[in-house]
């Protein structure tokens, strides 16, 4: 199957000289959630602009469904719902109104049941007659949710959807996303909280400096750089690792009173046995033993720090 979209050696340069895209190709599955990760000022909201048309590419090409951005920008655009990052509604307008006229401003015929619906699963029904000027920040974050929705588009662009949005909203949105993806929408997201993208997507692409330095499957980036850790905590320190367990790579911490062993990412999980063993055949005075595994945050920052 195709993908839904395209992306080929896309770069962007600022009138400023400033580099910030360099020949990026990705490709978005139909139908899946896909995490975009990276630092602030990465590329990020510069890609997604340019593929919801917002800003101009300098060179490369992106295709939405098929159709080209810049030949077929009606088409694209109206394939797209995009909620960004700023707080950009009329403080004025109700919640319904505003709704219903972003469906409108896309051609779509009025449709007071469907505008309901998004009012509804975003918990905004009750504030629906309310002008958005009072309404919390995590309200009017769900105000554009509902509106990036509001025509039924077959892609959704989420730019930090839940910054500023408490536990509960944060919860309730989460399973809005769940409900779109089930029903067959393509959801592209960037977000801070790790843990979210770690949940939620099925595949994570990072960027860093302009460049994607990674696209993975989420399971299977997990099983190749998820490292997990055995740290062996002591009654007594010990000044060197003994001999007998020379072979596991240990680390010793500096105090002498702990000794580690990382596992999982090279397929050595089985070798814990092995090492108990030989722990135990050495003599040492074991307190406790831990066990950790290394998370998307840990593989994130591994990836784009300096």
């Amino acid at each position: 199957m195709d993908p839904i979209i395209r992306i080929t050696n896309l770069s962007k340069t600022y009138k400023t000289g400033f580099l910030a895209l360099s020949s990026v190709s990705l490709d978005i599955k139909r139908g899946e959630i896909f995490a975009l990760l990276g630092p602030n000022g990465a590329g990020k909201t510069t890609l997604i602009s340019i593929i919801c048309g917002i800003v101009n590419k300098t060179s490369g090409d992106v295709l939405v469904d098929g159709h080209d951005i810049g030949r077929d920008y009606r088409i694209t655009r109206a394939k797209i719902g995009l909620v960004p990052q700023e707080l950009t509604t009329e403080a004025f307008e109700s919640a319904y109104d505003t709704v219903r006229l972003s469906r409108g401003l896309f051609g779509k015929p009025r449709n007071d049941a469907h505008v309901e619906k998004i009012l509804r699963e975003l918990s905004l029904w009750d504030k629906r007659h309310d002008r958005i000027r009072t309404l919390s920040g995590g309200m009017k974050r769900r105000v554009l949710i509902a509106k990036a929705l509001s025509h039924e588009p077959e892609i959704l662009f989420l730019d930090e959807p839940t910054a500023g949005v408490d536990v509960s909203l944060r919860k309730d949105m989460w399973d809005v996303v769940r409900r779109l993806r089930a029903g067959g929408t393509t959801i592209i997201l960037t977000t801070h909280y790790i843990d979210e993208a770690e949940e939620m997507a099925d595949r994570i692409g990072v960027i860093n400096n302009g460049a994607m330095v990674l696209i993975e499957e989420k399971a299977e980036l997990m099983k190749k750089l998820g490292q997990k850790r055995l740290t062996l905590h002591l009654s007594a320190p010990v000044a060197t690792i003994p001999k007998v367990l020379a072979a596991f790579d240990l680390e010793r911490a500096a105090d002498g009173m702990s000794l580690s062993y990382a596992y999982g990412a090279r397929g050595a999980a089985s070798g814990m046995a092995d090492l108990l063993a030989a722990a135990a055949k050495a003599r040492l005075a074991i307190a406790d033993i831990e066990t950790k595994e290394r998370s998307l945050e840990d593989i994130f920052v591994s990836l784009v720090q300096p």
